[in-house]
């Protein structure tokens, strides 16, 4: 592949990335109904707390969403694989069901494929690079 590929690539994979974060952070500040649910049949907290849960998930995103545009930070991309894997399985985990994880694959996908194409780091450090 060449390096100009590679690099449209990359930018693609970051810009979707952080596409999803933008969204995703912006709906957990605005506190969506159904996220509220979500976190407080999960956690067993009342709304209120649900809420604040929720902003501070939003501005985590956000910042990850910066990250991830202004430089890819190798353990920002794990994160965000995590994360996206982890919100996708909430949603049967609540009750909506299976095809909604399916359908959130790419919210874990693109940023696993952002981070092998920036090569899995060899050292303890690479993490930060």
């Amino acid at each position: 592949m060449g390096m100009n590929n590679q690099k449209l690539i990359e930018w693609v994979l970051r810009v979707a990335v952080a596409g999803e974060f933008i969204g995703h952070g912006l709906l957990a500040i605005g506190g969506k109904k159904d996220w509220v649910g979500w976190v407080s049949q999960m956690t067993y907290v009342n709304n209120s707390v649900a809420i604040s849960l929720l902003w501070w998930i939003g501005a985590f995103d956000l910042v990850v969403a910066l990250i991830v545009l202004v430089k890819p930070i190798r353990l920002a991309l794990l994160w965000a694989a995590f994360w996206g894997f982890w919100t996708a399985l909430v949603r049967p985990i609540v009750g909506v069901g299976w095809l909604d994880f399916v359908e959130r694959s790419t919210n874990f996908g693109a940023p696993l494929a952002l981070l092998l194409l920036r090569n899995w780091p060899q050292t303890f450090w690479e993490w930060f690079q």
